[in-house]
């Protein structure tokens, strides 16, 4: 019994040994990165600072100011007459900053050259590969092959050859997980969708290298209405939440119109402490925020805060309101709206024709604070009629059912609401028998 005994535990030790190994390897590895970047900050002229979370935003405003970011020539942008290609210079005045607290997790970025691969050797890549399946390669908290400034491609192009391109590295429903390191941040991009298909591939093929470079785990969910009812933006943004948390857990929700395209990958998708609205400068707008309240466009949250303020309302169909209602509903949950500066938070729009406006929105504004607690996630209807998981991306078609008016009663003139009791139903049936 002696022989058996002594195996076993010789395999514990082996494996504990083994471990013990692993986390070392993954300490000297991650120190061994840290040494690299502060040795390529060195030999960089003027190396871009990232403002940490506590700053002030007067402090941050003198280091965007002094250290501005030069971008690469010619980042397109799509203007309302249509015009591309327009060269934009971020550093010719100084970034207005819009909250005290920014929630910016990165300590500083430097555009610096790509590590070559040839001191890479199988062992090590073996090793890393090991650490990542254990959960222990975190991935670092500045993704290395940011870019800065980038070029939007708005150019045509069939969906299947950016498939071709692109869904290689792709699971099915246009999931992603980087295999370099755990991503910290496990994201839901939700995109409220219908009547825009000449959109939807210039919007894919520019996200997922977006994302990609920033070394998040996400998913894009395109959710799409069928005809019949005014598009109702905010119920399909509240069913990608539900039906999103269906197929796996995200801590991250960010709700994305599918004509506006980010201009800079410093714009972290990712979720902070407080509600971030992420297209502060659109190119439609003179990259300047229309006013200081709006929530509308990109924003992020988390599951936790978007249960908090009980979703979107749905009472909102037709073009407008539903992001304001958001952010009424975020400032009476005690909650702020954080912003990147306006130099990185900057996005182009493509053209499309202008929405019919809800003409009740702004009496829907007024009396919303009514309906918090019941007009939202608790109140949402609809039904599923399909769901697909396309190579770029998870469709999702669903009908969206406005029971926020009244119902008739069979054979009835009389028009009830929908909550009432059983007594008044009958009575209303009497009445006109």
């Amino acid at each position: 019994m002696a022989a058996p005994w002594g195996r076993a535990h010789a395999i514990k030790a082996a494996l504990l040994v083994g471990f013990l190994l692993v986390v070392l390897l993954n300490f000297f590895t991650y120190h061994y990165d840290v040494k690299f970047d502060k040795l390529t900050h060195i030999h960089t002229t003027s190396p871009q600072l990232w403002p940490k979370r506590t700053r002030s935003s007067s402090e941050v405003a003198n280091i965007t100011s002094n250290n501005a970011f030069t971008p690469s020539a010619n980042v397109t942008a799509v203007t309302a007459s249509g015009n591309t290609s327009i060269p934009e210079n971020t550093t010719s005045t100084q970034p207005y900053i819009l909250n005290e607290t920014l929630p910016m997790d990165l300590e500083h970025f430097t555009r610096v050259p790509m590590r070559s691969s040839g001191g890479v050797t199988g062992s090590t890549k073996l090793i890393k590969s090991l650490m990542t399946s254990l959960g222990l390669n975190a991935c670092p908290p500045v993704p290395p092959d940011l870019e800065g400034p980038i070029e939007v491609n708005i150019t045509s192009d069939s969906m299947s050859n950016i498939e071709r391109w692109l869904a290689p590295r792709l699971k099915p429903g246009g999931w992603y997980r980087p295999t370099e390191c755990n991503a910290k941040d496990h994201v839901a991009i939700v995109v409220p969708f219908r009547d825009r298909e000449p959109h939807l591939p210039i919007f894919l093929k520019n996200l997922h290298p977006f994302l990609q470079r920033q070394q998040v785990a996400y998913g894009i969910f395109v959710v799409e209405q069928t005809e019949g009812n005014l598009f109702n933006r905010a119920a399909l943004m509240n069913v990608g939440f539900k039906e999103a948390l269906k197929m796996s857990k995200w801590d991250c929700f960010i709700f994305h119109d599918v004509d506006l395209l980010p201009m800079d990958d410093r714009n972290l998708y990712v979720c902070p402490d407080q509600p971030r609205h992420m297209s502060v400068a659109v190119d439609t707008f003179g990259f300047k925020l229309p006013y200081s309240t709006i929530f509308g466009g990109v924003s992020a949250m988390t599951t936790k805060q978007f249960r908090a303020v009980n979703g979107f309302s749905n009472a909102f169909w037709g073009w407008g309101g539903e992001d304001d209602d958001m952010s009424n509903r975020l400032k009476h949950m005690g909650y702020h709206i954080a912003r990147y500066p306006i130099n990185i938070a900057r996005y182009t729009m493509l053209t499309h024709k202008k929405e019919k406006a809800n003409p009740k929105r702004y009496e829907k504004l007024v009396s919303g604070s009514k309906r918090y607690e019941t007009d939202g996630l608790n109140s949402l209807h609809y039904s599923v009629k399909d769901i697909q998981k396309k190579p770029l991306y998870t469709w999702i078609l669903v009908e969206i059912q406005d029971v926020s008016g009244v119902i008739r009663l069979p054979g009835s003139s009389m028009i009830l609401g929908l909550v009432y009791t059983k007594a008044i139903y009958i009575t209303s049936i009497t009445a006109d028998s």
